[in-house]
């Protein structure tokens, strides 16, 4: 029988939360949307970055075959789902943050923990937030405090070393969702950070100023909505 390995709480977390108001998602012709609390309908975040060029998915979903891809894809997701709610748990100072999780999400989390516990402050965890200018919304893994800068955190899984040019639509998710933090609250959220967890290899840690892709953010979402 495989033993789940022990992972040692190394931090207790500051909440300081500020309030956003929690928002309905559903589902529409594989789409994610949600419902602001004024009743606008909009695309999720990564609903809108998901539909600029795929011609690289539809090549490799060629290249492996449907049914390898759809398991790839699949263990991917639970990869993914399994490691946000250790990272959720942790953050919320729970004291059995693994849990029950299987061996893989727990030598994951093991491997970027140093990294999460550079946070300061805790603002909001798997908060939702929206933009009436972007028109969109979507989930926030972290808002936070690092290295006494504002910063929206986003945890990511990956099965190899991903190149900066990978990513490009990471950094334009997190600086979306630092453009609605201002719109609803007007705080100013200059530092986005992508932890992505690898299996079998280092973590990588990118951050960047948001600042810099403000106004590829507008241009896609101007595009999208065209």
């Amino acid at each position: 029988m495989l033993k789940i390995p022990l992972v040692s709480r190394s931090k207790t977390f500051t909440l300081n939360e500020v309030e956003f108001h929690e928002l309905e998602a559903f589902t529409e012709n594989n789409k994610r949307y949600y419902m602001t609390p004024t009743g606008e309908k909009y695309p999720s975040v990564t609903t809108v970055l998901g539909s600029r060029d795929k011609s690289w998915l539809y090549e490799w979903r060629k290249k492996v075959g449907e049914e390898e891809a759809n398991r790839i894809s699949q263990r991917a997701s639970n990869r993914g789902t399994r490691l946000h709610k250790i990272c959720e748990d942790y953050i919320r100072n729970k004291e059995d943050f693994c849990g029950n999780q299987p061996p893989l999400a727990v030598d994951m989390f093991r491997s970027i923990q140093r990294y999460v516990d550079y946070i300061d402050e805790v603002y909001g965890n798997e908060i939702a937030v929206y933009s009436h200018e972007l028109k969109t919304a979507g989930r926030i893994d972290v808002f936070c405090k690092m290295g006494g800068k504002n910063v929206i955190l986003d945890f990511k899984t990956s099965s190899r070393l991903k190149k900066e040019g990978e990513i490009e639509n990471y950094f334009l998710q997190t600086t979306t969702y630092a453009m609605a933090i201002k719109e609803l609250k007007g705080i100013e959220v200059p530092k986005i950070v992508i932890l992505i967890a690898v299996e079998d290899n280092e973590p990588q840690f990118f951050i960047k100023n948001a600042c810099d892709y403000v106004e590829k953010v507008k241009q896609v979402f101007k595009e999208y909505h065209r």
